[in-house]
């Protein structure tokens, strides 16, 4: 349960803590350590997404396009609004759905200077693996933390 609470309070910290190319920003403090334990987790999190209109509206246009192909007279008129309703309905329902986003996390426990232990999880750095006995610092911002390690 602890872990859980801490993954929430950390994690809203993570969105903002990926490195961005040229920026700056600055760092409030700097402490440095060696790495006593690693350990890799993944985690999902659900995500709605919500149509805007522009959707169902795209769908609509595509629908009466196709629709207006076929028939002829009156017939072509109903087949035309039966295609953008039909469009309508099948890009409203494709717009709304759920899916799944899988975050690759790395969780440190770091052993200070001071001899003080921190716990960090972060987003995991395909260029940046960490192993036991890593002497890495740890960069402290406005906006959350980053490890990285020492050169």
């Amino acid at each position: 349960m602890k872990k859980w609470l801490l993954m929430i309070l950390i994690f809203p910290l993570l969105a903002n803590a990926a490195y961005e190319r040229n920026k700056a920003r600055p760092v409030n403090n700097v402490v440095f350590g060696k790495v006593e334990t690693v350990r890799y987790i993944t985690e999902q999190d659900i995500v709605k997404a919500q149509a805007n209109g522009w959707e169902t509206l795209l769908g609509a246009v595509v629908g009466g396009v196709i629709g207006h192909q076929f028939g002829s007279g009156r017939g072509k008129e109903v087949a035309t609004a039966v295609g953008a309703v039909a469009g309508a309905g099948i890009a409203r329902n494709s717009a709304n759905r759920e899916y799944r986003v899988e975050y690759r996390l790395v969780e440190l426990l770091i052993k200070t200077e001071n001899n003080q232990l921190i716990d960090v999880i972060q987003d995991v750095d395909k260029n940046m693996l960490f192993s036991r006995g890593d002497r890495v610092r740890i960069l402290y911002f406005n906006d959350g933390v980053r490890v990285d390690i020492e050169y």
